[in-house]
């Protein structure tokens, strides 16, 4: 289904965004809390097995409503931040995620020479640091692809990625 009407702004991207992630966790079997002000986390996903085992990872999530890869030195403080990188919202038959911890985003980053440009070393004329791209090459496509959260049990399996 496409969106119709007038172009998204960057905040009705975020909120269709949240949304759609919302609720393929739900359908992952994980419980989903929104932290009330935005440090750097978007969502909370969260699953209590039992009275002794809880798991939760934060969530920052890039949606777009076409595709975009960024890497933000600033989220490495998170040591058990997953990148939720939510792609396609335009059309939402073609939406898709791919969910990586911050140390699998910045290998591949690191792998394509964005953690070399001058964007992502010093901020270059933003002073901001960080690296994106609206146009993914098809060798990052290539890299994120096993990141792609189908089938959505793969949710289930991102607290095992930190003990990697």
């Amino acid at each position: 289904m496409k969106v119709a009407g007038p172009k998204m702004d960057s905040q009705l991207v975020e909120v269709a965004g949240r949304n759609w992630l919302t609720h393929q966790l739900l359908l992952a079997g994980l419980e989903v809390a929104r932290p009330e002000r935005d440090r750097g986390i978007d969502l909370v996903a969260y699953r209590d097995l039992d009275a002794k085992q809880f798991l939760a990872f934060p969530i920052q999530m890039k949606a777009a409503t076409d595709e975009v890869f960024s890497i933000d030195p600033k989220y490495e403080k998170f040591p058990r931040l997953i990148l939720a990188y939510v792609w396609n919202l335009r059309d939402l038959a073609q939406t898709r995620c791919f969910a990586m911890a911050f140390r699998e985003a910045l290998h591949i980053a690191d792998e394509l020479g964005y953690t070399k440009t001058a964007s992502y070393l010093t901020g270059a004329d933003s002073k901001k640091r960080g690296y994106v791209t609206n146009s993914p090459s098809k060798q990052l496509k290539e890299l994120i692809s096993p990141f792609e959260m189908i089938p959505l049990e793969k949710w289930l399996q991102i607290p095992n990625r930190f003990s990697e």
